[in-house]
């Protein structure tokens, strides 16, 4: 029998990555994530699962972002059990993100009852943390260039993405037939991990495009990031960054500890206040530690390498709240990246009506979400029901995203015997077919970007 392959997101859009393989004897669904910014796609979390649980064999995640394995305990509220296989890194993020996920959702879901401004009476979480801790208790790690057997027909192998710690793209034999997901790819300059390792040849090649038609100027922005910090300190201010707790922190904080030890920027204190973030910190310096073969072998040779020099880790509600009215220049590193929730909320109110401030909007962010309205000149706004005047400065800064562009991904999927076909996904449409048309015209390739549900023959 055929094997198919059926696109249940990332299809047409940046979000909510779910692909779903079916041998006939055995079904596998590689990324299980969020849909996440326009409420249009977040609406999407709340339908049935789009499988049938009863034949689904196992999942396989890339990596630890919500979207790609933020939708995990929604299969388990629905009574699925499992396995789930994930490198050593990703197990050990997702602990952390899916639980600080459920947290946040339980969270939102008392704020909107409390304070009356939900469209839903009640408002209930999409899932609370004993459906994610139920899910956390699924995992099986399995290490890069391990091949293992995961369901019948189907053989499963990771090799290094290069995107967060942990991140993998997985090659799989399906039913005769070979497939690579890439997950998303991580990059050459990144500060605290290797390059993607190169694709084995495949049938069918399922490449992500973040930034599909999109190059990215390392040098020209660390010169914005530092003449921004310099310029807000000057005046007073402080900078707020928004930053993923996964990976974003970890390498903004490399950086600036960099920028300070040459001088660059002034010697300012650094506050990273997210507790998720804190915890992937702690996840980073055990692989330091522990040499992970994914991790720049440099970076365990001399001082910590994620230390500034007047780094404070905030724990605590109050800590946080302290800073909402920072009475020195300081940079302020909180989640979540694209301002969707988190303590970065409550700084947002407090500084976004403050000329003196700048929020340092870093990497992608997805439509319909905070941080690309601030990105788009957005005069205001809402947060936690009420709309906030946006006087401070907005930059954005694209030196640190854990996305290939586009060239690199180009130069990636072609390195190696071209697939049969080569989908092109998990980007929004103008970057998904900018990437196709130039696999196509470039490098002779069959490049397609799937419709949403499709499904094809692999």
């Amino acid at each position: 029998m055929d094997t198919s392959l059926t696109f249940l997101g990332a299809a047409g859009t940046v979000t909510g990555s779910k692909f779903l393989f079916d041998t006939g004897r055995s079904q596998v669904l590689v990324d299980c994530g969020l849909f996440q910014g326009l409420a249009l796609l977040r609406r999407r979390n709340w339908r049935p699962p789009p499988m049938n649980l009863d034949r689904l064999d196992a999942v396989v995640l890339t990596h630890a972002h919500l979207d790609h394995c933020g939708y995990l305990p929604v299969l388990v509220r629905n009574g699925w059990r499992g396995p789930v296989f994930a490198t050593e890194g990703t197990a050990d993020l997702a602990s952390i993100v899916l639980t600080d996920s459920a947290h946040l959702m339980m969270e939102e879901a008392r704020q909107a009852n409390e304070g009356g401004w939900s469209k839903h009476a009640p408002a209930l979480p999409l899932y609370d943390t004993d459906d994610a801790e139920r899910a956390l208790r699924l995992f099986r790690p399995l290490d890069f260039g391990a091949g293992l057997r995961i369901a019948s027909g189907v053989d499963l192998e990771f090799g290094r993405a290069g995107h967060i710690l942990g991140s993998a793209w997985a090659h799989l034999t399906v039913g005769g037939r070979t497939a690579v997901v890439s997950g998303d790819l991580g990059r050459d300059a990144h500060r605290v991990l290797l390059p993607p390792q190169p694709r084995p040849d495949c049938d069918a090649l399922l490449i992500e495009s973040t930034y599909g038609d999109r190059q990215h100027d390392d040098a020209a922005a660390v010169d914005t990031f530092a003449a921004t910090i310099r310029r807000t300190a000057a005046r007073g201010g402080s900078v707020l960054i928004p930053a993923f707790a996964v990976d974003r922190t970890e390498v903004i904080l490399v950086e600036l500890a960099r920028l300070m030890r040459s001088g660059e920027i002034p010697d300012l204190p650094v506050f990273v206040d997210s507790p998720m973030a804190l915890a992937s910190l702690r996840v980073y310096r055990k692989a330091i530690a522990k040499s992970w073969p994914e991790v720049r072998p440099e970076l365990g040779i001399g001082e910590d390498a994620f230390d500034p020099g007047r780094l404070s880790e905030l724990n605590t509600a109050s800590q946080s709240m302290q800073l909402n009215d920072p009475r020195q220049p300081s940079i302020i590193i909180s989640a979540s990246g694209m301002a969707t929730g988190g303590r970065v909320l409550h700084h947002l109110k407090s500084m976004l009506p403050n000329r003196k401030h700048t929020v340092l909007v870093v990497g992608y962010s997805a439509a319909g979400t905070r941080a690309r309205l601030l990105v788009q000149g957005a005069r205001e706004i809402k947060i936690h029901g009420r709309y906030v005047p946006v006087k401070a400065d907005v930059e954005v800064i694209e030196a640190f995203s854990a996305h290939a562009d586009a060239d690199e991904l180009v130069a990636w999927a072609t390195a190696g015997t071209a697939p049969a076909t080569t989908y092109v996904v998990h980007g929004e449409a103008e970057s998904a077919a900018t990437l196709a048309q130039r696999l196509e015209s470039e490098h002779d390739y069959t490049a397609v970007v799937p419709a949403d549900r499709e499904r094809v023959l692999v």
